[in-house]
């Protein structure tokens, strides 16, 4: 399936040019969301020309920013010539369509723009499958914006009166996908449970962290694995998972999953469970910091609520700060150790590799997931 947001009529990829707005409590940072927002928009192929933001403690109901907020976004959309206005929260349809009437331009909001953003980066059926399923729920009951003929009439002479309205046609046939594809990945849920259940006995691994922290780089070290790396958020949307032999030789199975963001949408998480069953069930969660983020306690933040929200916030999980090859002073790490096992670690350079590797052979050797709190001997 193919995103659309950033295409050309004939399917080519264009530079579209995008102004980023959001309504932020006031003691809230701006720089962070709208870094992140930025970010996004430029992993989806779109150019951020401006940014608008608007301290208040709630978005306005009908509009999201205030009417002179509004006004000011028109006008700097004009003088800029923008395609595109992305707003960093969830919006109702309401909204979209007083803004959208408001500015005369296309407007989506962050849940919209990471949804796109995953359908570009799907690559498998099962990937492929669970996005359009998230895109249909969060679109249908937006399809009276979407759709300029809602009002045409469809159907035979005679039959339902002056006939069927196209919006109910596309809601029958969204429902009747929806259907099929929940029916399909419950499949795929099902036989992956059946395969974490044939596994019994072997320790197991789930790599999980915010998207970009250099997740699929360790896995690569650690398991020799080929998986895809890319400076860009949701480079793996498919968990891979392989066989790493510790001490001894015993096996241990090391999963890399779905990275994790600041307002995931509940949709994705939902539909993306068969993906995520091997962090369900894991043994051991390896939590994977980018230690050189500018913001990384709001990148612990977000985590923690996916957990949440998974059922895997009790889970036995070490914190693994990644990238310290990129830091000059290292003694801010000492607040993102928390309170378990912490290990400092470069994927991309090997430091600190040989260290990792011996406290989970210690911890495969145990026969028991460590839990949080108690580290191995040789990890902080």
């Amino acid at each position: 399936m193919q995103s659309d947001m950033f295409d050309t009529p004939r399917g080519r990829f264009r530079t579209e040019r995008v102004i980023l707005a959001g309504a932020l409590p006031r003691e809230r940072d701006v720089e962070t969301p709208m870094k992140e927002l930025a970010d996004l928009v430029a992993s989806a192929c779109g150019k951020v020309i401006g940014t608008m933001t608007q301290s208040r403690p709630h978005p306005d109901p009908r509009t999201y920013l205030g009417k002179g907020k509004i006004r000011e976004l028109r006008d700097l959309a004009e003088n800029c010539d923008a395609d595109l206005i992305v707003m960093d929260d969830d919006l109702t349809p309401v909204q979209v369509r007083n803004i959208e009437a408001a500015l005369e331009r296309r407007v989506i909001d962050r849940s919209e723009l990471i949804l796109h953003l995953f359908a570009l980066r799907a690559r498998t059926r099962q990937a492929q499958d669970q996005v359009e399923l998230a895109l249909l729920e969060y679109l249908r009951p937006r399809l009276r914006r979407m759709w300029t003929h809602l009002e045409r009439i469809d159907g035979p002479i005679g039959m339902r009166g002056p006939g069927e309205k196209q919006i109910e046609t596309d809601r029958r046939l969204a429902d009747r996908r929806i259907k099929d594809l929940r029916d399909r990945i419950g499949k795929i849920q099902d036989r992956r449970k059946r395969e974490v259940a044939s596994r019994e006995g072997i320790p197991s691994i789930s790599l999980i962290g915010y998207t970009n922290a250099g997740k699929t780089s360790l896995w690569n070290r650690l398991t020799r694995g080929d998986g895809l790396v890319e400076d860009r958020p949701f480079s793996t949307l498919d968990t891979r998972t392989k066989r790493w032999y510790a001490e001894a030789g015993r096996p241990v199975l090391v999963s890399d999953t779905v990275g994790f963001i600041r307002k995931l949408p509940h949709r994705l998480i939902a539909s993306f469970q068969a993906t995520l069953e091997e962090t369900l069930h894991a043994d051991l969660l390896l939590h994977v910091v980018d230690a050189a983020s500018p913001h990384p306690e709001a990148d612990l933040d977000a985590v923690e609520k996916v957990l949440q929200e998974l059922g895997c916030a009790e889970h036995p999980r070490w914190r693994i700060l990644n990238k310290i090859d990129r830091l000059t002073d290292r003694s801010p790490l000492a607040l993102l150790r928390g309170p378990g096992t912490a290990l400092e670690i470069s994927a991309r350079t090997g430091e600190g590799g040989d260290a990792l590797r011996q406290a989970l052979s210690d911890w495969a050797s145990a026969g028991r997931p460590a839990r949080a709190g108690k580290a191995p001997d040789g990890a902080s």
